[in-house]
């Protein structure tokens, strides 16, 4: 194995309302905001475990298309996260199962498109 070129620190979310992302994805990670510049970035506190975290920066242009980068994430029970990412102003895109491996894409506030897959 070679030696890192890169450390991996944030995976960046495109947004256009700083206060509902940061709403959103903290309820959704379970996390606090590490770092504010506002009104244009905060940086998420990584979950328990993790060396990675969300940031959010804000764009003026809405999204367009299918995200070319995504978070994926396990929950205990698909009903039950899609029924709380959607009260929480996230929505549902669409249902996958393949080889008995099941998994939704829902998307943030902003369209951005994230997984959740039943753990085990």
């Amino acid at each position: 194995m070679s030696e890192p070129v890169v450390v991996m620190s944030s995976v960046v979310l495109n947004v256009r309302d700083l206060e509902r992302a940061k709403a959103f994805w903290t309820e959704v990670l379970g996390v606090g905001v590490n770092h504010e510049v506002e009104p244009f970035f905060a940086w998420l506190a990584p979950q328990e475990g993790s060396k990675v975290n969300v940031a959010l920066q804000v764009v003026a242009d809405e999204k367009v298309g299918r995200n070319r980068v995504h978070i994926d994430s396990f929950v205990p029970e698909l009903d039950a996260a899609q029924r709380r990412i959607e009260e929480l102003g996230g929505t549902h895109v669409e249902d996958h199962e393949i080889a008995g491996f099941r998994w939704r894409i829902m998307a943030d506030p902003d369209g951005n498109e994230f997984c959740i897959a039943a753990e085990g």
